[in-house]
């Protein structure tokens, strides 16, 4: 008989890999919606409002069954990403994107922490893990030369923002073992369209949606947005919705590390035009690391067990 809890674990952590090999591309994508002249509230709005729209359709084709608690859960979700996306982009204003990229990134510690907050056991491997993650990314985001200078206003509104990811990382792996996995998906990136939209309607040139017709008439802007709405949004949600119930939210958070690295990757390809980028050799050490830390959260768990630390860990 086929070991079907390792074959669904196995498929869980495939997919979230491969989430954060699209979101990975999409950095680059949004940069060039940005480049192109749309502000970041109007690049939200669209890419969710585009993610929305296709997850609705599906979600009426599928005939999915609508319940009050996965709509609940959904919204509270949504919630907090709306506040993870508009508190990276403030602080972005006031810090530099090496800062951003490190301390964003130290959602691979907060989660774990959030997880045991809410009252889930925490793996050794995994916890190990966390900590040999966030050593690779400090590796991969520093640039030589370059000092990370005073803390600032944008690096608290940035902190703040990870500690967010952290949280919604382990309600996710709560959550996605009780709520259908589609109208989780839906609900969240229904919520971050309808609150982007309103907050962006208000704000003044030009952080609103003054130019974004102009912008969204330069080439290959429709191109990128259709990539972050469909496949970086709509795709990338359901999955982590649906997959995160067999996986732990640590454990989750660790491969979600791997998104900078292929985003370094992928800029150094030049796929898109205009952003290419280089990296130093301490910089591809820092991503062989993380590519580590994966490895250990994944074998770690078994290896560990020959030590005492054999029992499962329900979501840390």
């Amino acid at each position: 008989m086929p070991d079907t809890k390792g074959l669904k674990h196995t498929s869980a952590v495939v997919g979230t890999l491969l989430i954060a090999v699209v979101w990975g591309a999409s950095f680059a994508g949004m940069k060039y919606a940005l480049q192109a002249g749309l502000s970041v509230g109007a690049m939200l709005t669209l890419r969710f409002l585009l993610g929305a729209s296709c997850l609705g359709i599906l979600l009426l084709a599928l005939r999915v069954p609508v319940d009050r608690r996965s709509v609940t859960d959904g919204l509270w979700l949504g919630l907090i990403l709306t506040a993870i996306f508009w508190l990276q982009a403030s602080g972005l204003e006031t810090t530099t994107t090496t800062k951003s990229g490190f301390i964003t990134g130290l959602y691979v510690l907060f989660t774990p922490m959030a997880s045991v907050m809410l009252g889930h056991r925490l793996k050794i491997a995994h916890g190990l893990g966390a900590l040999v993650a966030t050593g690779g990314l400090f590796l991969l985001v520093h640039t030589p030369g370059v000092s990370f200078g005073g803390w600032n206003r944008g690096d608290s509104m940035t902190l703040v923002c990870a500690v967010g990811c952290g949280f919604h990382i382990a309600f996710t792996g709560i959550f996605s073992r009780r709520s259908n996995g589609w109208v989780l998906a839906f609900m969240q990136v229904a919520t971050i369209a309808v609150v982007s939209c309103a907050i962006t309607a208000f704000l003044p040139a030009p952080h609103g949606f003054q130019g974004a017709r102009q912008a969204l008439a330069a080439p290959g802007v429709w191109l990128a947005l259709g990539y972050l709405g469909i496949l970086a949004t709509s795709l990338a949600f359901y999955l982590m919705s649906t997959l995160q119930a067999h996986l732990g939210s640590t454990e989750a958070a660790i491969l979600y590390s791997l998104e900078p690295v292929f985003t370094a990757l992928l800029a150094m390809t030049g796929w898109v035009p205009g952003i290419r980028e280089r990296l130093s050799p301490l910089q591809l050490a820092g991503g062989g690391i993380i590519l580590g830390a994966m490895l250990l959260a994944e074998v770690g768990p078994a290896w560990m067990a020959r030590f005492g630390d054999s029992s499962p860990e329900r979501d840390g």
